[in-house]
């Protein structure tokens, strides 16, 4: 008789099944963490590449969209769920395991996936990039999160409104907490508008076009898409939006340049100022900062169908190379130029209209790059300050006599808005220019709840749109 022990039959190595859509979803969240890239210039020539190799159709396409964004504009939730799920500081799980986690949470929280195939496809996504081990540890913390749902969950993680309002918005909406300080100082009010803004960062963005005047209209535009794909701009009249999404590029005015992808808040920022009224000549229009050609490319538009025209000049030359191409077959005159608009090549009192929209925190596109809010930080916005100062003044100094400058931003942060241009008008940090502020608001009709005046600060959750600042301003001497 054999009295040795039975062994265990062993089971057959496996090799890990690569899904290529998480696999491609985690590549697109690496290269945010690790080149500091931004997911919508990332996932694009990924999504290319696989459909290229006939590895993805559009529904894989658009989950692993899903995936990518949704995790990044989550994971200040998500950190903190998966931070109540393990025995160790969250800082010392390397990052590329909380990327599957916390894409892992999202599929469990944030979509109509299965809890067991959420749980088995990050499993299974963790042993072909991680390995079996830590495989192991993210199918324990998945199950862990699989105890509650997304509300439920936030009341265990979130400290309550009433002891600390803002990390309870911070930790409920995924934002940072300096961040929503910021945001409700600039926005005002109580707590339901703060809750709006912050969760509307957090929904996906329209894609919206914009059809240039003279060279393309909003009806082509609706014609080339179809009606079922196609919603009229809520406020700009060269606006349509994307009813279904869909690859704006496949249109033909789109790769001709008559036609462009842009935000509502930007068109309406370049419809603003061209609608502000001179006194006097009205030939000569400068973008100051026009990479990489959205605006300048509208404004060229404009000034074209007046016969005026557009110098568009960009600091950096690989955005001095967009604007160019974003212009090319503009009707009108235009020129395109290299230039520092701190340090001008043009001389004083040269332009009728000037836009001036500045480098900035970029805290009202948000919702178009959701990593940024884990980027900045409050000391960021004392190095865009001289910057924003100094273009400026420059500004008003190249506009004549009753010319008017248009300030512009993406962000709604009072330090890059109103407090900047104040700040030049009262001469702070160098000489006074005598400029009056012009009402922005009649200038944009049917447009509501644009503020007290004379500036205008749009809003995600009110009007749709980034969070554009325009200030208007008139030099009188």
């Amino acid at each position: 008789m054999n009295d040795q022990p039975r062994r265990r039959p062993v089971k057959p190595h496996r090799r890990p099944k690569k899904d290529p859509v998480r696999f491609l979803a985690f590549e697109a969240l690496r290269a945010v963490d690790e080149r500091d890239a931004y997911a919508n210039l990332v996932l694009p020539p990924l999504l290319k590449k696989a459909r290229a190799k006939g590895d993805f159709d559009g529904r894989d396409a658009a989950l692993a969209t899903e995936l990518v964004y949704g995790t990044l504009r989550r994971q200040g939730t998500y950190d903190a769920i998966v931070a109540a799920c393990i025995d160790r500081p969250l800082r010392e799980v390397d990052p590329p395991v909380l990327d599957v986690l916390n894409m892992g949470v999202h599929q469990l929280l944030g979509t109509r996936i299965p809890t067991h195939a959420a749980v088995s496809a990050s499993v299974e996504l963790a042993r072909v990039v991680l390995g079996e081990g830590r495989a192991k540890f993210v199918n324990a913390v998945l199950r862990k999160v699989t105890a509650h749902d997304l509300d439920g969950w936030v009341e265990k993680v979130a400290p309550p409104y009433d002891q600390d309002a803002e990390d309870h918005l911070a930790v409920v909406h995924s934002h940072p907490r300096w961040i929503v300080s910021a945001l409700w100082d600039a926005l005002g009010g109580g707590r339901a508008g703060i809750e709006d803004l912050l969760e509307a960062d957090n929904e996906r963005p329209e894609v919206t076009l914009v059809a240039r005047p003279g060279r393309s209209t909003t009806e082509e535009l609706v014609k080339a898409l179809g009606e079922d794909n196609s919603l009229p701009g809520r406020w700009s009249p060269y606006a349509v939006r994307m009813a279904e999404g869909g690859e704006p590029g496949a249109l033909e005015a789109v790769r001709e340049s008559r036609a462009g992808v842009q935000d509502e808040g930007s068109q309406l920022v370049a419809a603003a100022l061209a609608a502000a009224p001179v006194e006097g000549r009205d030939s000569r229009w400068l973008d100051g900062c026009a990479g990489p050609g959205g605006k300048a490319a509208l404004l060229a538009a404009l000034a074209a169908e007046r016969g005026a025209t557009l110098l568009a000049a960009e600091k950096q030359p690989h955005r001095a190379r967009l604007v160019e191409r974003a212009l090319a077959g503009n009707p009108g005159p235009y020129q395109v130029i290299t230039a520092d608009g701190t340090r001008p090549p043009w001389l004083p009192g040269t332009f009728d209209r000037i836009l001036m929209d500045v480098p900035c925190s970029g805290l009202g596109a948000l919702r178009r790059r959701p990593e940024s809010r884990w980027r900045r930080r409050a000391e960021d916005l004392e190095a865009f300050a001289p910057l924003q100062r100094g273009l400026l003044r420059e500004a008003l100094k190249a506009v004549r006599v009753g010319g008017v400058v248009g300030y512009a931003t993406c962000s709604p942060h009072l330090a890059e808005t109103r407090v900047v241009v104040e700040d030049v008008l009262k001469g702070r940090g160098g000489e006074p220019v005598e400029a009056e502020w012009i009402d922005a608001r009649p200038l944009l009709p049917g447009v509501p709840a644009l503020g007290e005046g004379p500036d205008i600060q749009l809003w995600p959750h009110l009007h749709g749109t980034d969070a554009m600042y325009l200030a208007l301003l008139r030099r009188t001497g």
